[in-house]
């Protein structure tokens, strides 16, 4: 087919690679414009731009799609659909009827679970079972359109946000090219979405990654989990931020917030509910380090205690 692709992070990368690999024409590569990064805050491009250029396929960038004028490239285009995958901008009613087919999006949850802007961490951090990727026919609503297809993913006791983030991304991007031959050939029907069960995933700010060990060590542990690797969920001790990038939940009892046990490889906390062994850690300005590593410069003893309340 003949397609436009829209998209910015990995997580789209990954979909644009498959699609190049089924070998279907791709004359329109929409993305993000080019942002500072690092140290040095130097422009950067975005994983599916430098994808994108090291196939030859044409780049654009616009800052947004409001614009009549801006539409251009795509009604050149003469695609036949538009796919899109966590490209960042809102797409118009009016550009979404430009493409033959219209634009299918790459959602990755089980819609109308988890619509809006972080569906993957707001599922751990909820504690669900199962997420996936739903294939949906893109209006002018926030993740509100038919859905074409969904693939459900177990989800594990031990995923982050990261791992799991990877997982659906090859999902989806193997659900795309699954597509597209039966929706070139007529034979996808769309299922409304029941807006009754509709959950909405807001986007992630620094206040969501601050630890409350009022909470129960289950959440804490979810909630840990959810913001690796961005942005970290973290606590404070002695008034300085500690990024906690991997725990597990334990037995134990304590004031909130009140380190009950230091070993070799795990420092307990007590929770609002049971405890929380702590397994990496990282200081401002330190690399994250497992518990042996990170005791070794930052000792730490029975009766210290993180402040107990979401930390500021």
């Amino acid at each position: 087919m003949r397609l436009i692709f829209a998209g910015t992070p990995e997580f789209a990368a990954q979909a644009l690679a498959a699609l190049i690999e089924a070998g279907h024409e791709i004359p329109l590569v929409l993305t993000q414009p080019d942002r500072p990064a690092g140290r040095g805050m130097k422009l950067k491009a975005s994983p599916v731009k430098e994808l994108a250029l090291k196939h030859g396929l044409h780049v654009e960038q616009p800052e947004r799609l409001k614009r009549p004028e801006s539409w251009a490239p795509i009604v050149e285009a003469k695609a036949d659909v538009m796919i899109v995958a966590a490209y960042g901008l809102i797409l118009p009613q009016a550009v979404l009827d430009i493409p033959r087919l219209g634009c299918v999006n790459i959602h990755a949850s089980l819609l109308p679970r988890w619509r809006g802007a972080a569906p993957i961490q707001r599922a751990i951090e909820a504690g669900d079972r199962e997420t996936g990727i739903t294939l949906m026919q893109m209006d002018a609503g926030l993740d509100t359109g038919a859905m074409l297809s969904r693939a459900a993913l177990t989800i594990t006791a031990d995923d982050t946000a990261g791992s799991l983030h990877d997982k659906l991304a090859e999902l989806g991007a193997h659900e795309i090219v699954a597509l597209l031959p039966r929706l070139q050939a007529g034979e996808v029907g769309a299922a409304a979405q029941d807006d009754t069960l509709a959950t909405y995933a807001k986007k992630i700010g620094k206040e969501d990654a601050a630890i409350d060990w009022r909470r129960s060590a289950v959440e804490l542990d979810r909630q840990i989990r959810a913001f690796n690797p961005v942005p970290g969920a973290f606590g404070q001790l002695g008034g300085e931020a500690v990024k906690l990038w991997r725990a597990r939940p334990a037995d134990g009892r304590g004031t909130p917030g009140e380190i009950i046990a230091v070993e070799r490889d795990a420092v307990r906390v007590a929770c609002g509910d049971g405890a929380l062994d702590l397994l990496e850690l990282q200081k401002a300005g330190a690399k994250r380090m497992a518990v042996a590593a990170f005791l070794a410069g930052n000792p730490l003893a029975v009766g210290q205690r993180f402040d107990a309340g979401a930390a500021s």
